[in-house]
């Protein structure tokens, strides 16, 4: 694939900022380096079938000062999270990172270890507890805290957990209160959409390099292996709620409505060790990740890290999260978590008297700044959330998606409002004539902007998608932000190469396995076509032999609705089957074993007629 040079206000901008940060400051290499054992002899992880799922090495080209295709604040960043292998913590807390996303930690008991976050994928997981065994012994899973209902923090929990040792309760499983109906919601019902956009946050599709992915600056990439969950055996529901596993302690401090809608930190007494879950990484989060997702509340996140501040600061000698690497000293993990909880409330305080005095989201992302002593901070940069997506997702939090502007309560949509500035403005070729004014001028936000509508009103013009797959590579080039850079970037290659659809799923079949039946009768209510659902009017009752339990299911005005009850012997249908097969049904098997049918199975045929499933390949940068 062609790509183009950085232009000379991209390079100059670049070489520009690193006279304004303090980069000569080794602290968070000298902490991300403390306490390192060793890697992976062989740094590719792979799959039962051969394919790589995980590759250390991908990013060892990282080193040194930064390319002028990069921006030199999130090349530092990139080279401190790609460093991969396992770290002493503490003796008695390790770390393996650098083997996916997020960081999976080791906590030894008087006999075995607890496992906290097993990353995305079983099969870099299982990588994870080898290498620690390896320079720690074959210590017993005791125990696995899921810290939260984020994919990377619980998908590869079967790569550390064998079933016969949750059968006969050798492993405890351990999350914040409603962790399975959050996890499982987020990576089912908005599912097709979201690990479609998140091809883009992650630059999946993209080549490893300095003109290609560098990193996401909360973790590298995510893994491609597969994922699970098991659901938990301990549900902590209070802040002080205490736990012993194998003679070691724990205290959790829930934290609903921060990083995840179901999320906690704990302390442990025996290490002085204070895990902050994702809630104070070495970066600003999102509080509205690209993907999508549920807004964040930067208003209880920071008064979160107020109560971890007040309740552990004292008690506390090291601080770790599933992210990035540890702070050691109780002075500076009140300083850090300090900063960052300075960072969440200005944040918030701030958009909100922006937001009273009139100003509109975009508005308030151009005016807002930080105050210097935070944007001192390293761990304050928007390397994986910005402060301008950020204060967005604050504003659509409090005021919705509408600016109070009538103007824009009834805008055209994106391609028919395309082909209105388009026409307004002379035609594509006068667009792009003056977006190659707006790219020599290095003003590539409105080159884009005006590119944008030229490909969306003709999305044949190879002269608009060439010029508007430039101009994205430069706004890539210049971003201190990691999902920002691959969102240009995969922008750019799908104008040049075409749609590369979803690289990764999260909806895999053993997260699917765990649905409760109204989750699963959800998520297929979601896939009902309305307007050819309209004139159905279709009842039918489902025994799961395996729950014992029966629901009744009507499809009328293009809503599908389900009721617990036992079958009544009044619906043309009665299905019986385990949840298991069930999930098979969904999926369009209606011939194999298992199923039990009395009465008229094209009631099923009328339903499954009118599902809509996802389109995991939908246009994004076309229309």
């Amino acid at each position: 694939m062609k790509q183009n040079d950085p232009t000379s206000s991209v390079a100059d901008a670049n070489a520009a900022l690193i006279g304004t940060l303090p980069f000569g400051d080794a602290t968070d290499f000298d902490d991300a380096d403390r306490g390192f054992l060793g890697t992976l002899a062989d740094p590719v992880i792979r799959d039962d079938d051969g394919d790589t799922v995980w590759d250390a090495s991908a990013y060892d080209f990282i080193d040194g000062d930064a390319p002028a295709s990069v921006n030199p604040s999130l090349w530092r960043q990139s080279m401190l999270v790609a460093k991969h292998g396992l770290f002493e913590v503490v003796e008695g807390i390790y770390q393996a990172r650098g083997l996916d996303l997020s960081v999976m930690s080791f906590i030894e008991t008087d006999n075995g270890v607890i496992v906290v976050d097993p990353l995305i994928s079983r099969e870099t997981a299982a990588a994870g507890l080898a290498l620690y065994r390896e320079h720690r012994g074959d210590r017993p899973v005791v125990a696995v805290i899921f810290s939260h209902s984020h994919i990377d923090h619980f998908g590869g929990v079967l790569g550390v957990v064998e079933g016969a040792d949750l059968e006969a309760r050798r492993v405890q499983i351990v999350a914040p209160h409603g962790f399975l109906e959050h996890s499982i919601a987020e990576n089912v019902y908005a599912g097709t959409a979201m690990a479609r956009r998140a091809g883009y946050m992650y630059g999946a599709a993209l080549a490893r390099g300095p003109r290609g992915q560098v990193g996401a600056g909360l973790g590298q990439t995510t893994s491609t292996g597969e994922a699970g969950i098991l659901v938990p055996t301990i549900d902590v529901k209070e802040t002080g709620e205490r736990h012993t596993f194998d003679g070691v302690e724990v205290e959790f401090q829930l934290a609903p409505g921060t990083e995840a809608p179901s999320e906690m930190h704990f302390h442990i007494p025996r290490y002085r060790a204070l895990c902050m879950a994702e809630n104070a990484t070495h970066n600003l989060h999102n509080l509205l990740t690209l993907r999508g997702a549920l807004v964040r509340d930067p208003h209880v996140w920071s008064q979160y890290l107020t109560e971890a501040i007040e309740r552990y600061g004292d008690s506390s000698d090291v601080l770790f999260a599933s992210h990035h690497w540890p702070t050691w000293g109780a002075e500076r993990i009140r300083h850090f978590l300090g900063v960052q909880r300075d960072l969440y409330g200005y944040l918030h305080d701030q958009t909100l008297r922006y937001i009273n005095q009139g100003c509109t989201g975009a508005e308030i992302a151009e005016l807002f700044e930080l105050p210097p002593a935070l944007v001192a901070e390293w761990s304050t940069h928007g390397y994986y959330g910005s402060v301008s997506h950020n204060v967005k997702a604050i504003y659509q939090r409090y005021m919705g998606w509408f600016d109070g502007n009538p103007a824009r309560l009834w805008p055209h949509p994106p391609k028919a409002q395309a082909e209105r500035y388009v026409a307004a403005i002379g035609g594509v070729e006068r667009v792009v004539e003056l977006a190659q004014q707006a790219y020599d001028d290095g003003d590539f936000r409105w080159a884009a902007t005006l590119l944008d509508h030229a490909v969306f009103a003709d999305p044949e013009d190879a002269a608009a998608k060439a010029l508007y797959a430039d101009t994205l590579e430069q706004l890539a080039y210049g971003s201190e932000n990691g999902t920002w850079r691959n969102f240009f970037l995969s922008g750019a290659t799908e104008l040049r190469e075409g749609n590369f659809g979803t690289p990764t799923t999260a909806n895999a079949p053993a997260i699917l396995i765990q649905l409760s039946p109204e989750q699963l009768f959800d998520a297929v209510a979601i896939t009902v076509d309305g307007p050819k659902a309209w004139d159905l009017d279709l009842a039918f009752d489902i025994t799961l032999t395996d729950l014992g339990r029966s629901f009744h299911l009507t499809l009328r005005n293009g809503v599908l609705i389900y009721v617990e009850r036992e079958p009544s012997g009044d619906a043309p249908l009665h299905i019986t089957l385990s949840k298991p097969r069930l999930l098979t049904l969904v999926g369009g098997d209606t011939t194999s074993d298992g199923l039990t049918v009395e009465g008229d199975l094209g009631v099923l045929t009328q339903l499954t007629d009118v599902l809509d499933r996802g389109d995991p390949d939908f246009d994004i940068v076309t229309p």
